[in-house]
């Protein structure tokens, strides 16, 4: 039987301090039964679908985990891999660490476009519901700086909203999705607008599409992809 896994916390700025402009802090208390009820589990089954990599991995860096339903996951069945999670809210990290029991994490608190990863040393990597938050060129440094700290042959894990090309399923995803900007942004502080599908950006960075599994119409994807080498 394992303990409790050892935690560490480290702030994003010298003396504590941050310059953090998006923020889910206002959402913490409330963003489990937003997403309930709102969502009805179907986020956390697109999650689920990186749980094969991240099991069998020994470094894993989760970026914008929020509170903390991946690592929940992650120690329900029994993660043996040493993790860093990385988000800018506070308080999300909060809740998260509720959520692990039986983990090895280091949580950082820290605005993604400060944080560096510390080298090319990560098999897995999961932002789930994360890159969403970004658009122009904050979204391809994110995608740059991260895709960096993925080994060759490490796992990417992209679990997000998706606009369809055509059809029904693309007006629906458009209706869903504007409404969904007009809330989080104002409460949120995102800087995207809209919806910038990161795909070209991390085929850029050396990655290519595993496996990809849509749902909703094409509004959620869940997608693998494979660091070459």
């Amino acid at each position: 039987m394992r303990g409790i896994g050892r935690i560490l916390v480290v702030e994003g700025r010298p003396g504590g301090a941050s310059l953090v402009c998006m923020s889910f802090d206002i959402l913490a208390p409330h963003y489990r039964w937003m997403e309930r009820f709102l969502a009805q589990g179907k986020l956390q089954r697109c999650r689920m679908h990186g749980l094969d990599a991240a099991l069998g991995a020994e470094r894993l860096l989760l970026v914008g985990e929020g509170h903390g339903r991946f690592l929940e996951v992650l120690g329900k069945y029994g993660c043996a891999g040493a993790i860093t999670c990385v988000d800018a809210s506070a308080r999300m990290q909060e809740v998260a660490k509720g959520k692990a029991e039986g983990l090895d994490v280091r949580f950082v608190h820290a605005d993604i476009l400060d944080w560096e990863p510390p080298g090319a040393g990560y098999d897995f990597l999961a932002t789930h519901f994360f890159l969403d938050c970004f658009e122009g060129g904050q979204l391809a440094e994110v995608v740059g700086k991260l895709g960096e700290g993925v080994v060759p042959g490490g796992v990417w894990h992209v679990a997000d909203f998706a606009c369809p090309e055509k059809g029904l399923g693309r007006l629906r995803a458009r209706v869903i999705l504007w409404s969904m900007y007009r809330f989080f942004r104002p409460v949120t502080g995102l800087s995207a607008r809209c919806l910038e599908g990161p795909e070209l950006l991390i085929g850029e960075a050396g990655f290519w599409k595993e496996v990809c599994v849509e749902s909703e119409w094409g509004l959620l994807g869940s997608t693998i992809w494979r660091k070459d080498g």
